[in-house]
């Protein structure tokens, strides 16, 4: 089915199209030999054979290009007469038949319809059983054009096609002795296994035994009667079967053999007639860390290449690197031939990406049926120059001008074969975990920058080597597939100095794969000179930027990464341009800050720029020069200033020319990704530039504050713009710099005050915001998603400068936000909810009692929504105010409490108990709010009645969020809640019925829960009640301090390793609550206490003298850390038993105040030692 797999991409295809409608009068050849044909009866004189060879010949070769405006009815209807007029004892006949079959369906590009397709199957099965062998390609040819697309309709006949004794198993198994029918057979089961999406998928076991019979293909060797076409052809099959099984989703490669088997015959595949290139693979790939042999001796090693731009050559290469004309016309052939026969699948997992020329259309007129010829030209995107002959080998340079036309067509289909295995091998890429996937890192990725070691033949080998720029397109994308989301792989890599070991680190050999990736990459950047190539490469050299831990590489890589992409900036093609900006985004967004990277943003401007003509472009315009404030921006405007001081970052500089300036130069004209009559840069570098700013502002806003102003006019002009994703993306800028200026001022920041960006100027910003499209953008009702931006960007205002912001913009500031809150779209009223929940914690905000309860009854609206986003975010909001509540109780005046609704706190109780029963993203924040509500609640709340049941409540939705098998993050919440709660001497802890279930929740979650941070958060609950009544009765008080001493013990006992490192503040946090009960012990409750400590005082002393003598670094549970805190807390507890009066003879007060000495004595000597 030759005809039909034309329309293919890079990596693969998908089903045909929908025949075109063609006007009706253009078919009046095919209708007038159709009507003759369906007149015609079954006869089997020789006259009626006669005429029947006679019409069949004739619709063959009818010219149907031109358009023949033949309906499929039409087609089926004629195929189905002629097999009726065909018996299957006359095989010249049957043969013409399936010819006409196949010629029909692939040039017509008709997929028959069921009712059709049931008799037309039945007929070429029914022929491959009953007719000739020599018949068998044809008929296979035309089976193969009627199942293609009708898989799930073939229910019926698989049995009789891929049973265990099925017609396509047999001829296609190894021992067929005719290679043509074998090749047919496989191409026929690769259309079987062809999906579409919305119908069925082949099923098992007959997926199982078309995968067995394609990786069986794969595996064996060329026999010696095959031709090296037909052999290609035979792999080009077999190869786009596997695909269509893993790319139909339900092929799932679960066994080690099984996955391990195909990455052997695809790593060989992908190096088949690579010209100086021939490995014998294993049988199977297994995973592992190490290098992976493939069967080569091992070279000598060579040392590394002394710089990263100049790719390696041998000289004996160099001196035939001459034929350049020759070379190019040999490209276009390799991109032709065979086409069809190789990619039955249209447009399906393609290397679009990769910016490659789509193949000629379907059915292209001279393309031969069988897909052994050339079937159309597929040209090169640009010519070749020197570079590319690099990549070739010198025997590949001494052909004949005889032999030429053949090799070229050999190496055409070598080629297709190569890019069919790269296609198999990025559906595979995609269809198992990654976990597994880098499994077999180092059997695809070289560690070793030695050329020719068996480590080194891999995917880099194919980007350096491959003479076709559509093979390197498409082993850059499957390296880019292999990289995407491995960041986590990745971070094992270090390699800070030399390895001199008798082993390689696992570590060290990962970093050695990341540099090697480098150096080969920018290898292949500086030889090619396909632009679509080119653009992948540099997408390449993103994804590997954005995965790699520099943080634990030697210098240097992002350096040799940063200067050599320069001059792509201003390359001719815009792609190119583009992915230069993403790139240079990457860099910038990696691990940041790095310190290199800054480095790298105060090298000068025209610092490894180039020539003139590929130096970045002028960064200054006139006009922009008279309206921008000044600053460093404007004293020095062109990138041929000299370099200095005054020019920190020539990086923004770009990005503001890119996103807002009038082109200038040699691009100015030649865009065609801008509108007509645009007199900026496209809109794809115009988003890339708004992003690389982003990114600055995110990772080095020392680097951005700078050009403060500056940016704020690249905003206000960019959202002032009528394109919705430019107004978008400068919205995401202001956010940026929004919460960049934001961490500056946050307490733990380790920022001098004079470096800050002064709050005057911030005021000056967002000013010039308000003053500019902000507010429109706010109110943008028919774009949605530019208002919810704009709400994030409203909320990063510094709020020491919304203090000193004019009252009117504050106003408007609350006023638009809590329309928003009221919108229809959820993605605005999500944003203007978290928006209110930060404006609400602003110091000159909080106190407020009228806005405070106006966002209160805001957020409580948009906690009754359909959508979890906007319940999230109210929930998380609703957790902020309330916080806000907390603070307001440390202040001086009480008359925030007095005047805040006690209605709207029972609202506001009712609604987060409601929320804490939702999902955990909203409960998370929901049992926040209730512990926060319940610490606030006020003795006159607590009094009445009404808020007697709410309390209750309160308390057991926090029980049962931490009872729940929720997320750890819940669970943690709820018991910071609880121990919130707790503060509040007002609550009747000790007394109410609950108060014995919320000790019961926290001493089981204290010993065993899995995760030991919610452990420590539930023992620092145990320790806040202030008084003794609070624990309860004695036997209350004697199972919490049994609990704590049992949690104690079992401190050490995990299965998840990641636990291991809080042990300490486990350990720290129990003690502390051990002490703090002791300083409120009463004479019933010592006997327990001396009970346990005869079992384990031992344990309990060496613990509690670690807490005396250290504490635990990083411990976020509130424990004291000072040496002098801690033993007077020790000396207190001790003080406070030695006063309790026990009953006359009465040993537990001696035994708890002996232990309690002896503790003190065993750590002051230890001190003193």
């Amino acid at each position: 089915m030759a005809t039909v797999q034309v329309a293919s991409s890079l990596l693969g295809g998908s089903p045909r199209e929908a025949p075109r409608e063609l006007p009706r009068e253009l078919g009046t050849g095919f209708r007038r030999l159709s009507a003759r044909l369906c007149a015609l009866r079954p006869d089997d004189s020789s006259s009626s054979r006669t005429e029947i060879h006679l019409l069949l010949d004739q619709l063959i070769s009818e010219n149907y290009s031109e358009g023949g405006g033949v309906a499929p009815e039409d087609v089926s209807t004629l195929l189905v007469q002629a097999c009726r007029l065909v018996p299957l004892n006359q095989n010249h006949l049957v043969s013409k038949v399936s010819q006409l079959i196949h010629h029909l369906l692939n040039t017509l590009q008709v997929i028959v319809d069921e009712r059709n397709l049931d008799f037309l199957l039945a007929y070429t099965t029914s022929a491959l059983q009953q007719c000739s062998c020599w018949t068998h390609v044809k008929v296979l040819q035309a089976l193969a054009a009627l199942v293609y697309g009708n898989g799930s309709k073939c229910q019926k006949y698989l049995p009789d096609l891929l049973g265990k004794n099925g017609l396509l198993v047999k001829l296609s198994d190894l021992s067929q002795p005719d290679p043509e029918v074998r090749r047919a057979a496989v191409h026929c089961m690769a259309n079987l296994c062809l999906s579409v999406p919305g119908q069925p998928y082949l099923e098992e076991p007959h997926q199982s035994i078309c995968f067995q019979a394609f990786l069986t293909t794969l595996q064996s060797p060329k026999s010696p009667d095959m031709d090296d076409i037909t052999f290609c052809m035979l792999l080009q099959n077999a190869l786009k079967g596997i695909q269509s099984l893993l790319n139909g989703g339900k092929m799932k490669l679960t066994q080690t053999e099984e996955l391990g088997a195909l990455l052997a015959v695809l790593k060989k595949s992908m190096f088949h007639g690579l010209p100086g290139i021939s490995i014998e693979m294993p049988a199977v790939l297994y995973p592992t860390p190490l290098p992976q042999y493939d069967g080569r001796p091992p070279a000598t090693p060579q040392l590394p290449e002394p710089s990263a731009s100049r790719p390696a050559v041998n000289k004996k290469k160099k001196s035939k690197i001459k034929p350049k004309k020759m070379q190019q016309g040999e490209e276009e052939e390799e991109e032709s031939g065979g086409e069809r026969e190789a990619a039955p699948a249209t447009g399906r997992a393609g290397l679009r990406e990769a910016g490659a020329q789509p193949p000629p259309p379907p059915g292209a007129q001279g393309s031969p049926l069988d897909g052994s010829g050339a079937a159309g030209r597929d040209p090169v995107p640009s010519p070749f120059g020197s570079s590319v002959w690099k990549r070739v080998s010198s025997s590949e340079s001494d052909y004949s001008d005889a032999e030429g036309g053949m090799q070229s067509k050999m190496r055409s289909y070598q080629a297709k074969v190569r890019q069919g295995a790269l296609a198999c091998f990025l559906s595979t890429v995609k269809s198992i975990e990654k976990k597994v996937l880098y499994g077999y890192w180092s059997a695809f990725v070289s560690d070793t920058p030695e050329l020719g070691s068996p480590q080194s033949v891999s995917l880099m080998t194919l980007t350096l080597k491959d003479p076709s720029p559509k093979t390197r397109a498409c082993a850059l994308q499957v390296l880019s597939a292999i990289l995407e989301g491995s960041k986590q792989f990745l971070s094992v890599a270090e390699d800070t100095g030399a390895h001199r070991r008798a082993f390689t680190p696992f570590s060290a050999m990962v970093a050695s794969s990341i540099g090697e990736l480098h150096r080969c990459l920018l290898l292949a950047l500086a030889a090619e000179s396909s632009s679509q190539t080119l653009t992948q490469i540099i997408k390449c050299l993103a994804n590997l930027v954005s995965n790699s831990p520099y943080n634990r590489l030697k210098l240097s890589l992002l350096t040799k990464v940063w200067n050599q992409i320069k001059p792509y900036i201003r390359h001719k093609d815009v792609n190119v341009r583009v992915s230069s900006l993403t790139l240079l985004g990457a860099i910038v967004s990696t691990h940041a800050p790095l310190p290199e990277v800054q480095l790298l943003l105060q090298q000068p401007c025209s610092s490894g720029l180039g020539n003139s003509n590929s130096a970045t472009p002028h960064l200054c315009h006139p006009d922009w020069s008279k309206k921008a404030p000044a600053g460093p921006f404007l004293e020095e405007a062109s990138v041929g200033s000299p370099a200095g001081s005054s020019e920190p970052c020539w990086l923004i500089r770009l990005c503001i020319s890119t996103a807002v300036l009038p082109r200038e130069g040699p691009c100015a004209g030649i865009d065609a990704g801008c509108a007509a009559g645009s007199t900026h840069a496209p809109s794809p570098m115009r988003l890339e530039a708004l992003q690389v700013l982003a990114h600055l502002a995110r990772g080095y806003f020392s680097v951005a504050q700078v050009y403060l102003m500056e940016l704020g006019e690249v905003i206000c002009k960019c959202m002032g713009e009528a394109d919705p994703s430019i107004q978008l993306h400068g919205a995401k800028l202001l956010e940026e710099l929004g919460t960049g200026v934001i961490q500056q001022y946050k307490p733990d920041s380790p920022l001098a005050p004079a470096q800050r960006v002064p709050v005057t100027l911030v005021v000056l910003f967002w000013t010039m915001m308000l003053n500019g499209p902000l507010p429109g953008a706010l109110q943008n009702a028919e774009h949605p998603t530019l208002q919810a931006s704009a709400c994030d960007a409203l909320s990063s205002i510094l709020p020491d400068a919304f203090r000193n912001l004019p009252s009117d913009w504050q106003i408007l500031c609350i006023t638009v936000l809590l329309g928003l809150n009221d919108s229809k779209n959820r993605l605005v009223k999500a944003a203007a909810a978290r928006a209110l929940g930060v404006y609400v914690l602003f110091p000159c905000l909080r106190q407020d009692v009228i806005f405070v309860a106006d966002t209160a009854n805001a957020i409580l609206m948009s906690l009754q929504d359909k959508s979890l986003n906007v319940r999230a975010k109210a929930a998380w909001s609703l957790g902020n105010l309330t916080d806000t509540l907390i603070v307001n109780m440390d202040t001086p005046d009480p008359s925030f409490q007095e005047e805040f609704s006690g209605l709207l706190l029972l609202k506001m109780l009712r609604s987060a108990i409601e929320a804490s029963r939702d999902k955990d993203k909203v409960k998370s924040n929901a049992v926040r709010a209730l512990g926060n509500l319940l610490h606030f609640l006020q003795p006159s709340h607590i009094e009445k009645p009404r808020f007697a049941e709410i309390i209750e409540e309160s308390i057991q939705a926090l029980i049962a969020a931490v009872l729940t098998e929720a997320a750890m993050k819940v669970r943690w919440n709820a018991c910071y809640a609880m121990g919130n709660a707790f503060k509040n001497p007002a609550l009747p802890l000790g007394r109410a019925p609950w108060t014995s279930q919320a000790y019961h929740a926290l001493t089981s979650v204290v010993t065993s829960c899995k995760n030991f941070k919610v452990r420590i958060r539930s023992a620092a609950a145990l320790s806040l009640p202030g008084r003794r009544e609070h624990y309860g009765s004695a036997d209350q008080y004697a199972q919490i301090w049994r609990a704590l001493v049992t949690a104690l013990q079992r401190s050490g006992d995990t299965a998840d390793f990641l636990e291991f490192k809080y042990c300490a503040s486990l350990r720290t946090q129990i003690c502390q609550a051990l002490i703090h009960l002791l300083s409120l012990a009463s004479a019933p409750d010592l006997p327990c206490v001396k009970e346990t400590l005869e079992l384990n005082g031992d344990m309990v002393q060496s613990y509690i003298l670690q807490f005396l003598k250290s504490g635990a670094e990083g411990d976020d549970s509130g424990a004291p850390h000072g040496p002098q805190e801690r033993d007077r807390m020790v000396k207190t507890a001790l003080e406070h038993v030695s006063s309790v009066q026990a009953p006359p003879g009465d040993t537990a007060k001696r035994a708890v105040v002996g232990f309690l000495q002896d503790t003190l004595t065993v750590y002051f000597d230890s001190v003193r030692c």
